[in-house]
């Protein structure tokens, strides 16, 4: 049954209800169904070689494909490609998206470049598992685009990998470049969009060829599921699909039917968390123990300019430092009443963490600055939370901190 996509004039809300979805559905339900079936039986013989000569589209089994899977890859595409000419792949995590895509896309001997500034587990993952594997890569600074077509090598680069915003410190790709350079070469490339979210940013319309999200963040919205997702041309992730088939990372259904259901008031939730992020961020930038935020939407931030361009809104995460070291840091941390200290971002409740502390607590402080993670580092993450209460709460914390 064919899904509708959304028209070009209607707004992000209507997008996020409607989008992507089968106008009648299984037993006449208004959501979508959960389906729980590992196979699918077939009538007859005649209907399995139908099948298998592709005249008609059915499941089969579950590691190949689940309706409830279908549906929310459907409307995943929809919310990233109003068009209609690209396709999801939903995947278990964020992180199972990004290595089923480079996995499937970069052979042994294969070279693949990535920035400085991005999440900490593809880095490692690029660094221990592909170079096992027999894959090179490269690393240059996040915004360094002459560094960045250096490194090219001529028949051996097969991706280029970045993320916009990055995380920790939000810097902001110039997409049409990069998607220029990796054109020029005939390379690919796969920016992770989870802190912009398609709300305000789509990558695909500056030219790149895919985008991942961490579904677990803003597009789920709840901190109660895991998922991941690449969204690209079909004839690229058809190639993922299948290694997905063989790799075995399969979403389940009922964190898909969540994921659907999260969906439903995604812009609405992005509307708040971009309107505390920005008043976080100023508030954040005039206080005195604050020495820096690093927040898309301020005229501070190095990438602003770029920012504006290019982004809808900057998002509800805030990373800045504070007048003090390690101890006093946590202090702070610890004196907050809304937040809690958790790892992730983009639920309803709002989060905060100091990344020495919870990605970076095995490194000592010098090797942490070292990698560009200073022990004064807080990141919070904006909930669904009235703005002025998060402002009173952080206010209160750096006073007594």
């Amino acid at each position: 049954m064919p899904v509708e996509q959304s028209p070009p004039d209607h707004g992000p809300s209507t997008a996020a209800v409607h989008a992507g979805e089968q106008r009648q559905r299984a037993h006449d339900s208004i959501t979508t169904p959960i389906v729980l079936a590992a196979t699918y039986p077939f009538d007859d013989t005649a209907a399995l070689v139908e099948f298998q000569e592709g005249r008609v589209q059915r499941e089969e089994y579950g590691r190949y494909g689940n309706p409830t899977i279908r549906a929310a890859e459907a409307k995943l595409a929809a919310l990233e490609s109003p068009n209609g000419q690209d396709t999801a792949l939903l995947c278990p995590s964020g992180m199972s998206a990004i290595t089923t895509t480079i996995l499937a896309m970069v052979p042994s001997g294969g070279h693949i470049i990535i920035t400085d500034d991005g999440y900490r587990r593809t880095r490692q993952f690029v660094r221990t598992i592909l170079a096992r594997l027999g894959v090179e890569h490269s690393v240059v600074p996040t915004g360094d685009y002459a560094a960045l077509e250096a490194a090219i090598r001529p028949g051996q680069t097969r991706l280029i990998i970045s993320e916009s915003p990055t995380n920790p410190y939000l810097l902001v790709i110039d997409l049409p470049r990069v998607a220029e350079i990796a054109r020029k070469h005939r390379v690919k490339t796969m920016i992770d969009a989870t802190f912009a979210t398609p709300y305000n940013q789509r990558p695909i319309e500056f030219g790149i060829d895919l985008v991942t999200h961490s579904c677990t963040k803003y597009l789920g919205g709840h901190n109660d599921l895991l998922a991941g997702v690449v969204i690209g041309k079909p004839d690229l992730i058809s190639a993922l699909r299948d290694a997905q088939g063989i790799l075995g990372g399969i979403c389940d259904p009922h964190s898909a039917y969540l994921l659907v259901r999260g969906v439903k008031t995604f812009a609405l939730r992005m509307e708040r968390q971009n309107a505390s992020g920005m008043a976080i961020a100023q508030f954040l930038e005039s206080h005195p123990r604050v020495t820096r935020v690093y927040y898309p939407g301020l005229p501070s931030h190095p990438n602003h300019d770029l920012a504006i361009a290019q982004m809808h809104g900057f998002g509800g995460v805030v990373s800045f430092e504070i007048d003090g070291d390690l101890g006093a840091t946590s202090n702070f941390v610890d004196r907050l009443r809304i937040p809690y200290i958790a790892p992730s971002l983009g639920g309803v409740e709002s989060l905060v963490e100091q990344p020495s502390l919870m990605s970076f607590y095995e490194l000592s402080s010098e090797e942490r600055l070292a990698v560009g993670m200073r022990d004064n580092l807080v990141r919070l993450s904006c909930g669904i939370e009235d703005t002025a209460d998060l402002i009173a709460d952080l206010a209160q914390a750096l006073d007594l901190f």
